[in-house]
């Protein structure tokens, strides 16, 4: 059966891509949301045919109704529409959404009975015990976008029915700063952060990348989305992007899986889950490759990974706190009010905070978010002194 999907953040570098995947497998797309692009949903709707399109920006969805009112499409607006467009009937609810942003409609779509192919990492960073009660509550699944949570979900598929995980391992390519030290990333600027070596991302992930915050987020997801603790997850450099992430198992075995940094690998592997089916993704050629390297992680100069380990230990709303911090210090970077190396500090930051021990409900997570916001952006006030 061809799948019915929705995409959530359809006109960023995910969503477009996704698209792609979705259309090449014969898949029918039902919904499509996006921020506040126009131009880009417009051709999206016109070609895919969705019953519904949702744009978070009022305005601009105004724009939209205008431009497509020749179109059987239902046009909706905000957050509100956002969730209706989350819970809306489907097969499949693609997120990729970027940041804090998509926690609710993940929600919505969970409460809905939707399974979900996620990329939106922030979800599982910022709702991590919440999001999965509700998700063994409604019988849903969790299927993983990112390159690594990916290739951990993949290595796991030949797990004994025990598991018998001793280790996971996230890879990190290093981003444009590897083998850099502080003194020299003190005057960086939003364009040399945004050249990475091997991936094509949207902006805020590319920059997490560059400062390692993404592995550290990705550290906290993997902690949820495998119920590993912690302590059991490491995460080492390796600047080919090559071999996506690796499961080691209680004979000191060690699974990785491997392939071309492309994301259409892991998109097509969560929509055809159980199955593998062709894909476009180039084959990859070892030979040509050579030489495959690992490297402990810098986490002196990039102090985002230590504070993410530290709120994933911490618990609670720790988790929820970096991610709000890192947010608000990766646009004022890119809006080069801060410097580079300002988001580790303000990250960090976040720790201090008084936060409540535990993360009870959906609410809770919204208003510490609300709250970490603000005081960031205090805290980045007295930088710009």
């Amino acid at each position: 059966m061809k799948k019915r999907i929705t995409v959530l953040g359809s006109t960023g570098s995910i969503g477009t891509q996704a698209l792609q995947v979705a259309q090449r497998l014969g898949c029918r797309i039902t919904v499509l949301t996006a921020h506040s692009d126009v131009k880009t949903i417009e051709s999206q709707i016109r070609q895919f045919n969705p019953a519904l399109a949702v744009l978070y920006d009022e305005q601009a969805a105004q724009d939209l109704k205008t431009r497509v009112r020749d179109l059987p499409v239902k046009v909706l607006s905000g957050l509100e529409g956002m969730c209706e467009a989350a819970a809306a009937d489907t097969d499949l609810v693609l997120n990729s959404i970027v940041g804090f942003a998509g926690l609710k409609p993940t929600m919505a779509a969970i409460q809905a009975g939707h399974d979900i192919a996620l990329a939106n990492k922030e979800t599982l960073v910022a709702g991590g015990s919440v999001v999965m009660r509700e998700v063994a509550r409604c019988g849903v699944r969790l299927l993983p976008i990112d390159s690594e949570h990916s290739a951990i979900f993949q290595c796991l598929q030949g797990a004994p029915p025990a598991r018998a995980v001793k280790r996971l391992i996230l890879t990190a390519s290093g981003g444009p700063f590897f083998g850099k030290n502080s003194v020299e990333l003190e005057n960086v600027t939003p364009e040399d952060a945004l050249r990475h070596p091997n991936w094509s991302m949207g902006a805020k992930i590319t920059i997490d990348s560059a400062t390692m915050m993404n592995k550290g987020l990705e550290l906290i997801e993997a902690r949820w989305l495998f119920d590993v603790d912690p302590e059991n997850i490491d995460i080492i450099i390796h600047r080919e992007s090559v071999i996506h992430s690796l499961v080691e198992y209680d004979d000191n075995s060690m699974i990785a899986q491997l392939g071309v940094p492309d994301m259409q690998i892991p998109m097509q592997y969560a929509i055809t889950w159980p199955a593998r089916v062709q894909s476009n993704a180039k084959s990859l050629d070892l030979a040509k490759i050579k030489n495959l390297s690992f490297y402990q992680p810098d986490c002196e100069t990039f102090i985002c990974i230590d504070a993410c380990r530290r709120a994933i230990e911490r618990g609670g709303l720790a988790p929820a706190a970096v991610n709000a911090a890192n947010e608000v210090a990766v646009e004022l970077f890119l809006n080069r009010k801060i410097g580079f190396l300002d988001i580790g500090r303000l990250v960090c930051k976040a720790l201090d905070y008084r936060l409540p021990d535990e993360a009870d409900s959906l609410e809770q997570i919204l208003q510490t978010d609300k709250a970490v916001r603000e005081q960031t952006i205090a805290a980045a006030r007295e930088i710009m002194r």
